[in-house]
């Protein structure tokens, strides 16, 4: 009785320590990020610097700089009291995906002509914010680099990873979320 006891309490006495915690199996440095943030950044100083080359280049058109970081030159624009689109708007456009070298990638055909509600609904990051700043009728043509077009991992179609994109966006319709809901 008096072994039974005494496993009994050594048993009771092992179980009251606090309980370690696991380890990592791998310790990671997080070079990665920063490796991959390092490329991100030369990416784009070389991408910026290719946009420059290519608006030099191109005297038809006055380019602008935009706020989110790509460049644009109106084709048509209209007079100054239009609306521009807001979230949730619904705006009927079309566009066509081009590279720097002018090879095209998306026909506007082939795209068609698109309702999209603003900010609702998916487009790559570049058109997200190039529809917001054009008004109804008008029409732009404007650079991308990769970051804002479909990034490091392209579309798995015809557009590569990390591929700088030029698109021509023409807006044909603007109906506010206001309209829409009526």
């Amino acid at each position: 009785m008096r072994k039974v006891l005494s496993f009994v309490f050594v048993v009771l006495l092992a179980s009251c320590q606090e309980p370690q915690p696991r380890r990592p199996l791998e310790v990671r440095s997080g070079s990665f990020l920063k490796t991959s943030a390092e490329r991100n950044k030369r990416l784009l100083e070389q991408e910026t610097a290719l946009m420059q080359e290519l608006i030099q280049k191109d005297s038809l058109h006055s380019y602008q700089s935009s706020a989110s970081g790509f460049m644009y030159a109106y084709e048509k624009r209209v007079s100054d009291t239009g609306i521009l689109a807001a979230a949730g708007d619904l705006v009927t456009l079309t566009y066509d995906i081009r590279t720097w070298n002018e090879d095209t990638l998306y026909r506007r055909e082939e795209i068609g002509i698109l309702k999209y509600l603003v900010d609702k609904e998916e487009l790559f990051p570049g058109m997200r914010f190039s529809v917001k700043m054009l008004k109804e009728g008008e029409s732009a043509t404007f650079l991308y680099p990769s970051s804002l077009g479909y990034g490091y991992h392209g579309d798995d179609v015809r557009i590569g990873p990390n591929t700088p994109l030029t698109c021509t966006l023409e807006i044909f319709r603007i109906e506010p979320e206001t309209e829409i809901e009526n």
